[in-house]
């Protein structure tokens, strides 16, 4: 199995040749910190056997956000904070896609556009949710941006989870939803065509959209989703996966990258080769801006509205239904910090015998 490290060792070079005119900093830093991520580059420690006397070197991550080593353990964490989180009403995941035309606008203006997404998409979700032909009442909703396909395509779109169901606007009754329907989809993808529109003109960016794009109807999808833990469970490896792991590459050959992925449609695993440049080129382009946060929350999970989460769970009586949920953690092992602390060939656990300082400058 070949890393994306790997990748990036033996073909950066040719790679800036062809695309480091116009790489973005953002991307150039990703690349050059996970290429040294876990070499002695960024120094490590030593670590030593008293059972079968071996040494082993392990050395620091570069804690990039989009490295395929480095977020193991990030997204169990985000999905316990969230699962505590849950109500006990059912749930709605909505699904917005920025459409063809106003994608190369993103490429240029990643934040600028990636930010207006986040915006519209929940101003018209929640400007419908309050009005009362649908729910008149204010739900929460979580909002994850995701900007690839499985085969590397350029395709950003927004996921919400949405609680069915939301506080009247005095915040003393739950409304809940009606026959599992939380809002138009017709009348939520206009309305956030509209927003969208409206907000790129006062930015002074209409002028660089095909204004077809206006008269199209734009994708948005909207579908029940249970008490909301399956959803959950299926954004949470987006919040910090990257848009490739190292288990879906299968080889590096003749600079040719060959990777694994999974049809959308039929679910069925596909090969896909692509010359490695390219491939690197596809990779990167879901780098995201330095410090743009891809999780937002609104409504009742709005940063300054978790007083309005806590009197519905109040009134839902959530609180008790949460303490059910819970399950004992597991104890951690006393004699075990990390994976770097057992020996390899015996399991026996290895005594640190120093630090190795970085031998040259980290990766900016």
């Amino acid at each position: 199995m070949v890393e994306l490290a790997e990748i990036i060792r033996r073909c950066k070079t040719r790679f800036l040749e062809r695309f480091g005119a116009w790489l973005p900093f953002a991307q150039r830093r990703a690349l050059n910190a996970i290429e040294a991520c876990r070499t002695p580059r960024l120094g490590g420690q030593l670590y030593h056997c008293d059972c079968c006397r071996q040494e082993r070197y392990t050395y620091h991550s570069c804690k990039n956000r989009h490295c395929p080593k480095c977020q193991g353990d990030a997204a169990g964490q985000w999905l316990e904070q969230q699962q505590a989180r849950l109500l006990p009403v059912p749930y709605f995941l909505l699904t917005a896609t920025l459409p063809s035309e106003l994608r190369p606008l993103a490429r240029r203006q990643p934040r600028s556009i990636y930010r207006l997404l986040f915006r519209c998409t929940s101003a018209a979700l929640l400007t419908l949710t309050r009005d009362r032909k649908f729910l008149g009442a204010t739900p929460g909703v979580v909002a994850v941006l995701h900007t690839w396909k499985r085969d590397l395509l350029y395709h950003p779109h927004l996921h919400c989870l949405v609680t069915g169901g939301g506080l009247s606007e005095d915040g003393r009754k739950w409304r809940a939803v009606n026959n599992s329907y939380l809002v138009n989809v017709r009348a939520c993808s206009r309305l956030l065509r509209g927003k969208f529109r409206d907000a790129l003109g006062k930015a002074g960016l209409l002028d660089q959209v095909d204004q077809q794009v206006w008269k199209k109807e734009w994708v948005v999808h909207i579908k029940p989703v249970g008490d909301g833990l399956p959803a959950l469970k299926y954004l949470a490896p987006y919040v910090f996966r990257v848009a490739i792991t190292n288990r879906r590459i299968e080889k590096l050959e003749n600079n040719q990258v060959t990777f694994r992925y999974r049809d959308g449609k039929t679910r069925l695993w596909m090969r896909c080769t692509l010359a490695a440049e390219e491939f690197l080129r596809r990779f990167l382009q879901h780098v995201l801006p330095r410090g743009f946060v891809k999780v937002r929350y609104y409504g009742l999970l709005g940063p300054r509205k978790r007083h309005l989460l806590e009197r519905a769970q109040l009134l839902l009586q959530a609180r008790r239904a949460a303490r059910e949920r819970e399950t004992p953690a597991s104890p951690p092992d006393a004699n075990l910090n990390s994976r770097a602390c057992r020996c390899p060939s015996c399991g026996a656990v290895m005594t640190l015998l120093r630090s190795l300082a970085p031998n040259v400058r980290a990766p900016p």
